[in-house]
């Protein structure tokens, strides 16, 4: 699938942001599981213009430390993904987090205080596999891994076909952001994050994608609900 480039236009909350993404791939294999280990990859990165206070996407040697299976705050898979429907889908045609990788792209605009990323999928492996329902989507941390604040909720309002990926095929799940400016600070709890763990629906492993900055702070009270997530679609 050629990629549109409005997909990878800077995020508009800052015109200094710089984007550098890449994700990489670890996980327990135990479907019973209440978390999944992620580690960043060893690309190269480059610093993003600006201030510290400029968000970033990377993940290089510099990047937090393979994280642990620290079960999220919440006692979710940082958020496991959904099939919809209570469908368990056909495991043998599903794209495995081997097979993917998975990285930040604009997502539009947001109403005031928040904004809109994208998670695009891409399938890196040498056959044709599917995907369908919500990802799991939460913010880590620390390090090591360790889920910050409460995971995504599922937008049931977006349709969630089953997507056929070609090798080099994408798709993608809009996710919207509330900022940490836009909650009590005492209730919103604002922590420093290393990036998001995204879970492909109906997989107990999963993705990490460095992300840094002011923008993409979280929230540690898992009252607070900063995360909302679309169905995978193609794009």
């Amino acid at each position: 699938m050629t990629r549109s480039a409005k997909f990878f236009l800077p995020l508009v909350l800052a015109s200094s942001l710089g984007l550098l993404v890449s994700g990489c791939t670890s996980g327990d294999p135990d479907a019973s599981a209440t978390g999944a280990s992620s580690g960043p990859s060893s690309s190269a990165s480059s610093a993003a213009p600006g201030g510290s206070d400029s968000p970033s996407v990377s993940a290089s040697a510099s990047a937090p430390a393979e994280p642990s299976a620290t079960p999220g705050p919440d006692g979710a898979s940082g958020g496991g993904g959904d099939l919809g429907d209570g469908a368990s889908g056909d495991a043998s045609a599903r794209c495995t987090v081997d097979e993917l990788s998975a990285e930040i792209a604009d997502g539009g605009g947001g109403a005031a205080g928040s904004y809109g990323i994208a998670f695009v999928f891409t399938n890196t492996g040498d056959r044709t596999c599917t995907l369908q329902g919500w990802p799991g989507v939460s913010f880590v941390g620390g390090g090591d891994g360790t889920q910050i604040g409460a995971s995504a909720t599922l937008d049931r309002g977006t349709p969630h076909e089953t997507q056929s990926l070609a090798p080099g095929g994408e798709v993608q799940a809009l996710v919207k952001i509330v900022q940490t400016g836009g909650f009590d600070a005492a209730t919103c709890q604002p922590t420093a994050t290393d990036g998001f763990r995204i879970y492909p629906p109906g997989s107990v492993r999963s993705i990490f994608v460095g992300a840094s900055g002011s923008s993409f702070e979280a929230c540690a009270n898992t009252a607070v609900q900063q995360l909302s997530t679309s169905a995978l679609a193609a794009f």
